[in-house]
């Protein structure tokens, strides 16, 4: 068995002797050369699972130094492999693609010298020419009567950045643009292998990670309430910029994550090594009739995914999203956590789970059977035909070994919100 197939196999095994062959592991890992690019993305995604979830301090520190190293692994190394949204954002990696204006307002103004037009991708490079002639007096002629205007070369000419053309325009006209956006993120702390929060207090796994078995909804509503603490201007500035970059280097923008209230972002601390912040939206933006909430998750200071809530009425609407990485951690348990919070916050009497969530229009959820994830939460079909179809199913998992449920059934299944009310 390789190093890497070996390192693998001790995600999600726990305790002393575990922790022990972890981290000799990771110092051999330390000294090795890799130089597959798909055996790169393995080691990285594997590396920062156990910095997400490390057996001991050793094995955190082992981790942390082979990710902030990382982008030297890259040296003459095909790059193509590392743009695909399930493995963006790797140390000394790039992506190429359109954020919307607040996103590349604020990418831009944190990392400008990263960050340009990719000329080579523009396709609409005319939608520059009203605002270049505008902006660039000398342009206003080619805009006017040249036939096939060089407008990077008048870009260029006038010195353009990125900060000055986002400052030139409206947020609207600069969305109109959809300007390909390519992002060098060198050994950025935006990028995935650096990115982190500060924690004063590490959670080391030291025995199995919890299951589904070991959780119930109804326990943990019953527990203790989850505190919560609003953040300080300069704080929750802070955090939102790491916010930001996270969802950017896996070409992802959240309603809340373009407009939040920054008045407003709270903290919560989760529980083993998890820390949730969440915020509405600014007052400008906010939703007609929902009440809207977003927000994002951490595992020991590392960034594993994002919620979005919407209310009304006492009815919640649930988007929750782990990122690839971390899909093998404790995702039932976190699930629980976050409805609880937002129970306990909202005063929500049922939680709602769109049709999109399961799979219709969605083959990353059909695949990854997203419909039995809350099925067996407690979640049930507002459709007769769904539940109905649920139940026969249910029974030939439950009586036939190895029985998996087909696309086509959870295509079916998909089709019905689901939901949970207490009792």
């Amino acid at each position: 068995m390789s190093l890497l197939a070996r390192l693998e196999q001790y995600k999600g095994q726990f305790g002393a002797d575990a922790a022990g062959r972890v981290a000799a592991l990771l110092e051999r890992v330390q000294r090795a050369r890799f130089r597959d690019p798909e055996e790169l993305i393995r080691l990285h995604e594997t590396v920062l699972y156990l910095r997400a979830y490390p057996q001991s301090p050793r094995a955190l520190q082992l981790a942390d130094e082979i990710l902030h190293a990382f982008g030297d692994r890259l040296e003459g190394i095909d790059r193509k492999p590392f743009v695909y949204a399930d493995v963006s954002g790797i140390a000394r990696t790039g992506l190429t693609t359109n954020f919307s204006h607040p996103f590349a307002k604020s990418l831009v103004e944190r990392h400008a010298g990263c960050i340009g037009i990719d000329w080579d991708k523009y396709e609409h490079a005319d939608r520059l020419g009203p605002i270049l002639a505008r902006l660039i007096p000398e342009a206003f002629e080619d805009w006017a009567i040249a036939p096939h205007p060089d407008w990077r070369k008048w870009y260029d000419k006038a010195g353009g950045t990125l900060e000055w053309l986002i400052k030139g325009v409206t947020p609207q006209v600069y969305d109109l643009l959809e300007l390909p956006l390519r992002w060098e993120l060198c050994d950025s702390a935006a990028s995935r292998s650096r990115a982190r929060i500060p924690r004063e207090k590490i959670f080391y796994h030291e025995g199995r990670l919890l299951t589904r078995k070991d959780v119930s909804i109804g326990a943990e509503f019953a527990g203790p309430k989850i505190k919560t603490r609003r953040l300080r201007a300069p704080e929750a500035r802070r955090i939102m910029n790491v916010i930001v970059d996270a969802s950017a280097v896996r070409y992802r923008e959240l309603y809340g994550f373009l407009y939040p209230d920054l008045a407003n972002v709270f903290h919560a601390d989760l529980g083993r090594g998890v820390d949730l912040y969440y915020f509405g939206v600014a007052r400008k933006w906010r939703l007609p009739r929902r009440s809207y909430h977003s927000g994002m998750y951490f595992k020991n200071g590392v960034p594993v995914g994002y919620v979005e809530v919407m209310e009304l009425d006492g009815r919640m609407e649930v988007g929750f999203n782990l990122f690839y990485t971390f899909r093998q951690g404790e995702t039932v348990w976190l699930y629980i956590r976050l409805m609880k919070l937002f129970r306990e916050r909202f005063r929500v009497t049922s939680f709602y789970v769109a049709p999109y969530q399961l799979g219709h229009d969605n083959d990353e959820a059909i695949e990854s059977g997203a419909f039995w994830f809350y099925y067996k939460l407690g979640f049930r079909p507002e459709s007769r035909e769904a539940a109905v179809l649920a139940e026969r199913e249910a029974a030939k998992i439950a009586g036939t070994a190895g029985h998996r449920t087909s696309a086509r059934i959870l295509r079916k299944l998909a089709a019905a919100a689901l939901v949970y009310e207490r009792g």
